[in-house]
This record gives structure tokens, C-alpha cells and sequence, in this order.
């Protein structure tokens, strides 16, 4: 389904994303103050008032609160019949626009996984997750099969663009939003792509 056209959520599903937000938000703020191993589960349910309980229902960890999957309510790509890179860019928009209004968020969390290279392994499951679910969306475009090289390169590269991207916008303080360092690299892609091509 295409993000134009998602039903409204209802007061379960927002009151759900509520208490996520808020775990997530404790988890990286008493990590950031303390480091990962000076926190406890505990201490983040407390800090999002709600039970350790409830804790592990959304996650299976403190490291999985940490990292786990930032776009978990952004839909799936839904790709439009464009060239791909527009394609892509296209369908990512949304997750773009919520790490765009999640921006304090996005660069607390970058700056706890880089102080504590111990959930790198994390964070790479979780970008390979995503990767994942792109190339998937690329074969459905596409028509080639799941584990073709063609969508799955794609969504490497693309993956790797946007990765680049998220990086610049963090580092550079400027006031340009997300999609336009995402465009940029897609961009620069376009040019390797147009080079091979003369």
C-alpha cells in the first residue's frame, strides 16, 4: 500500500508508538549521559514510566531499544513505475521525512553508537533488515526474482547513498533537510552511472 493511501492509525496503534518513542528516548538519553553498560532496563522503564514488563514487549533488549529498527512504522517502498533511482527516492521520502522530524533524536542515537562500537553489529542487522525489504521491493518492480544480484545490488548502492547522506546532513549544520543530501547522492550516482555510460 502506498503511503498516500495508509489508513489513519487508531488510538492503540498511536498509543503503541507512543510508549515506543518514549523507550527509545530513555534508553538513548540515559546512555548518553551514563554509556550502555550503566544502564539497565529498569532504569529506562522507569525513566518512560511504564513497567520493565511492558519493556520487553516492544523490545528484547536495551541494545535492541538502543539501535532495533528506527523506520519499524515507516511502509514498506512501494515503488512507482519511474527510472529506479527516482523510484527509490520516491518511496523513501517518507522515511526521509520522519528521520527529518526526528532529527534530535537521529544524532543522539548516532552519537551513542559511536561512543559505544559494541552495538555495531546491531546496527549493521538492522541496515541489512532494511536492505533487505528494499531489494525486495525492487524485484517486485522489476519482476526479477528475489535473490537476482540486479535488486540487490541496487538496493546496496542505494542503501550505501543514503547512508552517506544521513552522515552529511548530521555532520553538516546546515539547514538543508535529509531528502535533499539523499537527492545529492542519488545524484552523484546518476553521474557514475551516466560516465560508464560515454
Amino acid at each position: 500500500m502506498h503511503p498516500e493511501t495508509e489508513p489513519m492509525p487508531g488510538r492503540r496503534e498511536i498509543k503503541r508508538r507512543q510508549t515506543r518513542l518514549a523507550l527509545i528516548t530513555a534508553a538513548l538519553r540515559l546512555a548518553d549521559e551514563r554509556g550502555v553498560d550503566r544502564v539497565t532496563t529498569e532504569e529506562i522503564s522507569a525513566a518512560a514510566e511504564v513497567s520493565p514488563r511492558t519493556f520487553f514487549n516492544y523490545f528484547a533488549t536495551k541494545e535492541h531499544a538502543l539501535v532495533g529498527d528506527p523506520l519499524e512504522d515507516c511502509p514498506a517502498p512501494v515503488l512507482k513505475p519511474l527510472p529506479l533511482l527516482d523510484a527509490l527516492l520516491d518511496a523513501l521520502a517518507p522515511a526521509f521525512e520522519q528521520i527529518q522530524g526526528d532529527r534530535d533524536l537521529w544524532l543522539l542515537r548516532m552519537r551513542v553508537i559511536s561512543a559505544n562500537p559494541q552495538l555495531l553489529p546491531l546496527l549493521i542487522a538492522a541496515a541489512a533488515s532494511a536492505e533487505q525489504r528494499l531489494a525486495q521491493a525492487i524485484a517486485d518492480q522489476t519482476g526479477l526474482a528475489p535473490d537476482h544480484p540486479r535488486p540487490q545490488v541496487a538496493a546496496a548502492v542505494a542503501n550505501a547513498a543514503v547512508r552517506v547522506a544521513v552522515v552529511r546532513w548530521a555532520e553538516s549544520g546546515d539547514s538543508r533537510p535529509l531528502i535533499e543530501h539523499v537527492r545529492e547522492a542519488f545524484h552523484h550516482l546518476k553521474e557514475v552511472d551516466d560516465s560508464r555510460r560515454t
